[in-house]
């Protein structure tokens, strides 16, 4: 294998500069070395951008690569059973046992829940009074998760879950509280004045909880009941085995966690993309025109322009920058160049949604791109590919589609600030910086009716 190009410069200012400026660092290299590039994190990574190396990635055997060892970044946060972390025929039990609640009718059973809850957060809004929109998006999707995943809708336990999982996702949520994650020299627990140790703390109080509910829901388990939890508890692999305890409670973490936080920040992105454009904000509420109050949530699903709106959000500032990453366990070919067993392959979201010969004009938010082009899933890979995908990238378009929909078709909304935001590091995704600042100018005439809290799913 000849020697790839990337970066001279120690490994540790290579990280440094992934950790505080990913976009300028990867674009910077992009420029200089190409497609196809190695840089040094906390191991050393080929990130590609090129489609139709991408492609024979996701098309080799998956069993040739191992990623859940890639992944210990994500330990703190997820634990050594999420199936972020696993490989081989582990990764494949978990995968099977996780994918039946997130598609067809059981994810459709969520429409309501998910409409009533962006009314509900939503109604707090003031007239004139700014606020972020961030916030409001992460308090609609980590109350989506906790009644959807769990079936909690209130009392002392949702309440004290709800808090302590915003207190951790915040304490990671800068470039340099993140650095936490990538730098272990700083995972370094000196008590609840020392940030890591407020984190663990944090982590201790949150599963305290969660093996308490764990442990409530097998006694008294309603095969009834549809949330995530109960299917979970329910389900049994091909050897008739259920999840143990500790399975599900890195699972569900890796649910509250992935779910939860990348809704929000996709959810923030898009409102902010979509009131910087006066057409793009009337072209949507034109398309959502002809609903009436109660909308058909697959109806809105099909929406042309509302995905198109969706997808551009996901393209322009992806919140994964890379997938996971694929460790080649024997020696492989890409493209016609060889590498070596032990090489781990980074293929690059971020990088190819921004390739010119794909995406004219790149860096500016066009959705009419999704309606004048189909893209392959080696070009628009927001979710990752393979075996690697997204389980819950279904229903997170829903839930997204559903309250952009609630949201622009009940409040007038504008922009408290004029100047561009910036895309900035959260945890290990890209965020916008500042939480876009928003203020409401009107509600519409459905928005005076209340919003149920929804009992059951």
């Amino acid at each position: 294998m000849t020697q790839l190009p990337g970066p001279k410069v120690p490994a540790l200012i290579q990280l440094l500069q992934w950790v505080a400026n990913p976009l300028t660092f990867m674009e910077k290299c992009a420029r200089q070395y190409g497609d196809t590039f190695q840089i040094k994190l906390n191991y050393p990574m080929v990130f590609i951008s090129n489609p139709k190396a991408i492609e024979e990635i996701f098309k080799t055997n998956p069993k040739q690569f191992d990623s859940g060892v890639g992944n210990q970044v994500l330990l703190p946060l997820l634990g050594e059973r999420s199936l972020l972390l696993l490989d081989g025929t582990t990764h494949q039990r978990q995968r099977k046992l996780l994918m039946p609640p997130f598609h067809g009718e059981r994810m459709q059973a969520y429409g309501e829940l998910i409409y009533n809850i962006a009314g509900q957060v939503a109604s707090k809004w003031q007239v004139g009074e700014p606020f972020s929109m961030r916030q409001s998006t992460q308090d609609i999707s980590l109350k989506v998760i906790l009644q959807a995943v769990f079936g909690l809708y209130q009392g002392d336990r949702y309440n004290k879950i709800e808090q302590l999982l915003s207190e951790a996702l915040e304490s990671l949520g800068s470039p340099w509280k993140a650095s936490m994650l990538f730098l272990k020299f700083l995972q370094i627990d000196l008590g609840a004045w020392s940030p890591w140790g407020r984190f663990i703390k944090q982590r201790q109080e949150i599963d305290e909880l969660v093996y308490t509910e764990i442990a409530e829901r097998r006694q008294q388990l309603d095969p009834e009941r549809s949330d995530i939890l109960t299917m979970l508890l329910l389900a049994r692999d091909e050897e008739g085995q259920p999840m143990s305890d500790r399975e599900l409670r890195d699972e569900l973490m890796t649910l509250l966690f992935a779910g939860h936080e990348t809704t929000a920040t996709v959810l923030a992105w898009a409102f902010y993309w979509i009131h910087c454009q006066p057409e793009i904000y009337n072209q949507l509420l034109q398309e959502l025109a002809d609903f009436g109050d109660n909308p058909d949530p697959m109806a809105i699903m099909k929406l042309p322009y509302l995905n198109a709106v969706c997808c551009e959000t996901l393209r322009i500032y992806p919140v994964a920058i890379i997938t996971f990453p694929r460790i080649a366990k024997l020696p492989i070919t890409i493209m016609g160049q060889e590498y070596p067993s032990g090489t781990a392959f980074a293929p690059c979201v971020y990088l190819t949604h921004h390739r010119e010969d794909l995406y004219p004009e790149p860096k500016k938010f066009k959705p009419e791109r999704f309606l004048e082009r189909q893209y392959s899933a080696y070009e628009f890979l927001p979710f990752g590919g393979s075996n690697r995908r997204c389980i819950g990238s279904a229903f997170a378009m829903f839930e997204m589609k559903l309250v952009l929909a609630t949201i622009l078709r009940n409040y007038n909304l504008a922009l408290a600030e004029k100047q561009p935001v910036k895309a900035v590091r959260r945890g290990v995704t890209l965020a916008p910086a500042g939480g876009v600042k928003m203020v409401m100018t009107g509600k519409r005439i459905q928005a005076e009716k209340k919003y149920p809290s929804v009992a059951t799913v």
